[in-house]
């Protein structure tokens, strides 16, 4: 699989695997089916309470540890500065692993005013060994700005809602004018744009599926989607996504699909506030 390089070095694999909602057995079970087909960059959180579950995908997928980049993220909840400490060393005690591969802020939650605390507390747990590489979440361009100003240290990846309702041109510009991989969560908005006349003519002109046409049109734009998918068709379908190439006139044409109002659920990272 091709990848993406953030300013540092850090190389990601051009398509992710996301595991929101996958637990337990099940759960373990998709992740160890899903690195069988290819993936390696896993995306879990300490909110979704899967950390362990998708860690033990990772053992009974049988693949070697440094085959496999396992992200997990720190809840708003815990972004005071000794919170956020404890909270990292608790994310990797729940995976069994001897690092985190990368670790990530989940929201700003600029109103509480830590995050440049849970920043620092991430760096220092990355110089103690316990992460490789760290990033955000959901970070608007003031946010990054502002960790640069207070640490030095830019984040390596952004995650952010991302889609053709919602295209992100001015955070994503920021992010590569700065080196930083961005991610994008719900890269399918869950579904509800894959019967889109736009998104259904193209993938009838190149016979693939509509979610194949709009993750080509992630990976066209230099984002790095992280779809989930706990069936093994759906996994296979995804990674078909890998060997379209779309033109630049039907990648604008899904780009302007974008809304103002294109956000799932109106989660302006200005205002909200998840903990």
């Amino acid at each position: 699989m091709n990848t993406f390089t953030s300013f540092d070095g850090f190389e990601l694999p051009v398509l992710g695997f996301g595991t929101y909602k996958l637990k337990g057995d099940s759960g373990a079970d998709a992740v160890a089916g899903a690195i069988a087909k290819g993936y390696t960059l896993l995306d879990s959180a300490f909110n979704y309470e899967n950390e362990g579950s998708v860690a033990e995908g990772v053992r009974r997928s049988g693949a070697s540890r440094d085959q496999i980049i396992y992200t997990s993220k720190l809840p708003g909840r815990h972004q005071a500065y000794e919170d956020a400490k404890v909270t990292i060393e608790e994310s990797l005690a729940r995976t069994g692993f001897d690092y985190l591969d990368l670790y990530l802020i989940h929201w700003p939650n600029p109103n509480v005013g830590k995050y440049v605390e849970a920043w620092q507390a991430m760096i220092d747990a990355k110089e103690r060994g316990l992460i490789k590489h760290i990033g955000v979440c959901n970070f608007l361009p003031e946010h990054l700005e502002t960790l640069k100003d207070k640490t030095g240290v830019l984040p390596e990846v952004n995650q952010i809602e991302l889609h053709p309702y919602f295209p992100q041109v001015e955070q994503l510009a920021y992010d590569q004018a700065n080196g930083i991989i961005t991610e994008a969560w719900s890269p399918l908005r869950r579904g509800d744009l894959l019967s889109d006349p736009v998104i259904t003519d193209i993938a009838a002109a190149h016979q693939v599926s509509a979610g194949q046409v709009v993750l080509a049109w992630h990976i066209a734009r230099d984002v790095l989607a992280i779809p989930k998918a706990a069936s093994p068709e759906r996994q296979s379908e995804n990674l078909g996504a890998l060997d379209l190439a779309l033109d630049p006139g039907e990648v604008e044409a899904i780009t302007a699909l974008g809304r103002a109002d294109g956000r799932i659920n109106a989660q302006d990272p200005a205002v909200y506030e998840e903990f």
